[in-house]
């Protein structure tokens, strides 16, 4: 079986590979890739391989971006030091998951898992796993940092995600703003939609903090926040509608 690395980092990289070698010696890697815009290039160019491990957050961007530009047609493996990407891993060509530092009993049998995919459709057998699959579970809490300290604010505590100049915030309760290292994008998959809801391209907002709504021009509306009084949080025309319906839940 011809496997592809997607993986940013040499040492990972390397170990991964020694790894294969070991439980699986009819793997062949055929080629180690650092970044979106390598793996692009590569499989864009028809080197596909008959199964993936990729990294998620790679050097220049987040790989999930690989396979919205290209289609792949093999199975993906993700491998990643951070748990939260799980169900977008799984909405792509993922059909496992493993944390690192990877383990030779996990890797077995996600490797495993990937050859049982052959002799079926892919997608036939990637919906199979998916219907197996636990329901679907949000973020409870993010990690701050402030100072040379961390804290965890729980995601009950929090009233809206904004973006500014190209950072994430989160705006607590206690009206306090924390830089977070998370996109808008990222996050819609990541909170429980029937908690926060998009108001627009710069913000996401908590069922909590809607409690002053005003109507506003054009027929879209208002929502006051206190500790953002700089900032006009207006629900986007076209999202008027399911904002209300949101809201009535």
């Amino acid at each position: 079986m011809k496997v592809l690395i997607i993986e940013d980092e040499q040492r990972a990289a390397s170990h991964l590979e020694r790894m294969l070698k070991k439980v699986a010696p009819g793997m062949e890697v055929t080629a180690i890739l650092e970044s979106v815009r390598d793996a692009v290039e590569y499989l864009g160019a028809g080197n596909m391989p008959e199964l993936i491990f990729s990294d998620i957050q790679l050097s220049d961007g987040i790989s999930f971006d690989i396979y919205t530009r290209v289609k792949v047609s093999c199975p993906i493996i993700f491998t990643t030091a951070w748990d939260h990407y799980t169900m977008e891993a799984f909405s792509t060509n993922g059909i496992d998951y493993l944390l690192k530092p990877v383990e030779e009993e996990r890797l077995l049998r996600a490797i495993t898992k990937a050859e049982q995919l052959s002799g079926q459709p892919l997608l036939e057998k990637i919906m199979n796993l998916a219907g197996k699959m636990p329901g679907k579970s949000y973020k409870t809490r993010f990690i701050v940092k402030i100072g040379d300290k961390i804290k965890t604010i729980p995601t009950e505590e929090i009233l809206l995600f904004y973006s500014l100049e190209k950072a994430t915030y989160l705006l607590t309760t206690g009206n306090r703003n924390y830089n977070i290292d998370y996109a808008l994008d990222q996050l819609e998959t990541l909170l429980d939609p029937d908690l926060f809801f998009r108001m627009n391209r710069k913000y996401i907002v908590s069922v909590k903090a809607c409690s002053s709504i005003t109507a506003w021009s054009n027929s879209r509306l208002k929502i006051q926040i206190e500790g953002l009084r700089d900032h006009e949080l207006i629900v986007a025309r076209e999202r008027v509608q399911d904002f209300r319906e949101w809201l009535d839940k």
